[in-house]
């Protein structure tokens, strides 16, 4: 489902749905980290997906308490770009990099 919504918007929803359940309920850290990766990086500007992204990966940081510096470098550069454009990547982003800076403890 998430790689559908990659190549088709109309997927996005479910996608969404799955992507949350995924940062909140999978015990695999690095799997979680893929695909909030694979998304945040892949979507296209204005997807919904962006900014969840971001904030799954602030969930991620609360439940593993570590982020690769790929993923860190990533809820950053969401952040900003939701800060610069909210129409390119929606503020969820930005509560995301709030919860990476809380629960890493890095800033």
């Amino acid at each position: 489902m998430l790689e559908r919504a990659l190549l088709d918007r109309s997927a996005e929803g479910e996608a969404a749905s799955v992507l949350v359940g995924t940062a909140l309920n999978d015990d695999d850290a690095e799997f979680v980290e893929h695909w909030c990766l694979q998304i945040g990086t892949r979507a296209v500007p204005g997807s919904p997906l962006l900014g969840l992204a971001g904030l799954c990966l602030g969930h991620a940081a609360r439940r593993f308490g570590r982020l690769s510096d790929e993923a860190l470098a990533l809820a950053e550069a969401l952040a900003a770009r939701a800060e610069a454009d909210p129409t390119e990547v929606d503020g969820r982003a930005l509560d995301g990099y709030d919860d990476v800076r809380s629960f890493l403890h890095r800033w």
